[in-house]
């Protein structure tokens, strides 16, 4: 079993120590910044339930949700019936981690995050800490060990997500009526510590204020995690920014690079609302984007559904095309795109998900030269539709048109895509200048050809406008890359 004097052992064997300073000597790795696409997968005990979404542990506690009429309804008073007697439904019988890789090897993913430990603190592995984890209960078998072997086999880097910080409250509603929650409650119970939720989870000082034991708990097992299944990237949910984890978490971060430097693997840890240092891992935006390209980069995760990360039976599912001018746009502005799946409970992955998985996969195999291992131009973008910025910017599809274009630059060429292109129309690449008279900052080099990827070349016209690109397009609107080589 891990201890805090484990810990402090390989924090002492460096090199990084649990300083912002000593923290950021991290070095981003060099394939993530090629790999550009990754998949997240939100599959754990919630899924069971199939409804709504994967907050169902949480909702299904509090009065007047929808979560707690459908809970009653079907399966009685939660003081009879609670979260944790699902545990034995959830058996995972179609359940082959092998089969799930090649699907997201096709899709064209390079690297693959499944959820260890979602807010509910059921854990999808083997663990010392607590007898709620997959190995002991419910499927009765170590499914991120499984998950990480396949990824291994298909040349993916593994990657693994914690959002056990947010537990602290997550399961505190069914303390306010008769339910299976009540006090006493002790660590290493499923439901504990169930403390109540602040009025504003994302205030960094809310009360009631983490203790000692609950953030001693949260640290040992995220380095558990750690030094038994070596993600190369550790992502965390948003509730690490409270005030309270600020030492904790440094901890942590000293032990994670600590434990894959020894490991001789790069790592890094993905992390939202500046609860880490800049410069010391991988900012994330969820469900969102800049409005133009970062210095630096970063990563935005968003899902195949608006409405849920986990499967439902009333998943709002997104286009192909919109998925795909997502991983355009977050591409051309530094950032990796990390697409989540929520497989069914059973372990299989919906008819719906594969098809959207095989036709970006389909596109990348054609686009792809522009995508992976690419870099921002000087220009990230040009059109008429304003680019969205920040987080949760995806409830609602963003209408392009031919002439919003999206830069990047690989393999000595410089890439536009062109994200909502229309059979017959001519496109028109203004940020590319046959002269440069009026002294403005377009680009103006001599241009050899241009090709259409998966196509071949294609003709031009200089115009003072910029260059007049004539596309070959059926009837698909999905978005088309072009290729432009200079003389």
């Amino acid at each position: 079993m891990i201890t805090k004097q484990h810990i402090a052992e390989v924090l002492a064997q460096g090199p990084y120590q649990p300083t912002w300073p000593s923290l950021a000597q991290f070095q981003l790795p060099g394939w993530f910044r090629d790999a550009k696409f990754g998949i997240f997968t939100h599959w754990g005990l919630y899924t069971i339930l199939e409804y709504r979404n994967e907050w169902y542990s949480r909702n299904m506690y509090i009065e007047d949700y929808p979560e707690f009429r459908h809970h009653v309804r079907t399966y009685g008073p939660q003081k009879e019936f609670g979260y944790k007697d699902f545990i034995p439904q959830f058996t995972a019988e179609k359940f082959d981690a092998q089969e799930w890789l090649d699907l997201f090897q096709q899709a064209g993913a390079k690297y693959y995050m499944p959820v260890a430990e979602h807010h509910d603190g059921f854990q999808m592995y083997a663990s010392a800490l607590s007898h709620y984890n997959a190995v002991e209960m419910g499927p009765k078998r170590d499914i991120l060990g499984e998950l990480r072997q396949a990824a291994t086999d298909h040349g993916m880097h593994f990657a693994a997500s914690n959002h056990r910080a947010e537990h602290w409250w997550f399961m505190g509603h069914g303390q306010d009526f008769s339910s299976d929650i009540q006090e006493p409650l002790k660590r290493g119970d499923f439901y504990w510590p169930a403390m109540p939720e602040p009025d504003r989870p994302t205030n960094q000082f809310s009360q009631p204020y983490p203790t000692e034991e609950f953030l001693t708990d949260w640290e040992l097992r995220v380095c558990e995690l750690v030094e038994n299944y070596h993600p190369e990237l550790l992502y965390f949910d948003w509730w690490i920014a409270h005030q309270a984890f600020h030492d904790t978490l440094q901890r942590v971060a000293a032990f994670y690079y600590n434990t894959m430097a020894h490991a001789g693997l790069q790592g890094a840890i993905c992390y939202k609302q500046d609860a880490l240092a800049f410069g010391t891992g991988i900012p994330e935006l969820e469900r969102g984007s800049f409005a133009d390209a970062q210095p630096y980069v970063w990563q935005s995760d968003t899902a195949i559904a608006r409405n849920s990360w986990s499967y439902t039976t009333t998943l709002d599912y997104k286009s192909t095309n919109e998925i795909l001018i997502t991983l355009i746009d977050t591409v051309s502005k530094n950032g990796n795109l990390l697409l989540n799946v929520g497989p069914r409970a059973d372990g299989s992955i919906a008819p719906g998900d594969r098809k959207i998985l095989a036709d970006i996969g389909r596109w990348l195999a054609v686009n792809g030269e522009g995508i992976y291992g690419s870099r921002p131009w000087r220009f990230a973008q040009e059109g008429p539709t304003p680019a969205a910025d920040g987080d949760f910017q995806d409830q609602q599809a963003i209408h392009y048109t031919p002439q919003d274009i999206r830069y990047t630059a690989n393999h000595g060429a410089l890439y536009a895509f062109s994200l909502a292109p229309q059979a017959g129309q001519t496109i028109t690449l203004t940020m590319i200048t046959p002269d440069n008279d009026a002294r403005v900052n377009q680009f103006h080099g001599l241009i050899d050809h241009v090709e259409q990827l998966g196509y071949g070349p294609i003709p031009f016209d200089n115009q003072p406008s910029g260059i007049v690109v004539h596309p070959v397009l059926t009837e698909s609107t999905a978005p088309v890359g072009f290729k432009i080589i200079m003389q």
